[in-house]
């Protein structure tokens, strides 16, 4: 009967369902509810590299960029690897999103500018999970953790030059802050 449940539920209700219990079992369901959410995401291959071209598009002058549909998805799979504590994975795919905006120049209140500052708090999260992913000690290759973390300081730090070269607001401040002292 559960199944007919899960089959014919809509979206809502289930969140509903799973947040409440979860909030009304031990903490031990939280980790094993996270557990397979993980498993399923490594069977679904859910931390490979999406197709990141396109996610921005510069306006036909190029004085302006603004963010397409399709960035949508990719945080909603960077959201869902680091909520499940795959933190250094999620890290991976915000490091080419980051990398994405080096050359482009958006205009201040933006929807560029309003996406780019939700991907900010999306490393600081994602820097939070991969913390606790150490912690957890669910790291099994530490030589590429450390590799995915100098890859997103080395997009960061790209994108602070950028941004200077043309007066422009440096976007991910909160993840520079966090990547300067932390090491891996």
């Amino acid at each position: 009967m559960v199944d007919t449940l899960i089959a014919n539920a809509n979206l809502e209700d289930l969140r509903a369902i799973v947040r409440g219990m979860l909030a009304t079992s031990p903490p031990s369901t939280a980790a094993a509810f996270t557990s397979a959410a993980r498993q399923r995401l490594v069977r679904v291959r859910a931390s490979d590299i999406p197709d990141i071209a396109g996610i921005f598009v510069a306006d036909s002058g190029g004085n302006a960029a603004s963010p397409t549909e399709k960035v949508d998805g990719v945080l909603v799979r960077i959201r869902t690897l680091y909520g499940s504590g795959m933190g250094f994975a999620s890290l991976k795919i915000l490091a080419r999103v980051v990398g994405a905006t080096v050359g482009l120049r958006w205009e201040e209140d933006s929807a560029m500018e309003n996406v780019l500052a939700l991907i900010d708090a999306d490393i600081s999260q994602a820097i939070q999970s991969a913390k606790e992913e150490m912690d957890g000690e669910r790291v099994s290759d530490i030589q590429a953790a450390r590799e995915v973390v100098h890859e997103l300081r080395s997009a960061v730090n790209d994108s602070q030059v950028d941004a200077k070269k043309w007066n422009g607001a440096f976007p991910f401040e909160r993840a520079a802050a966090s990547l300067e002292y932390w090491r891996v």
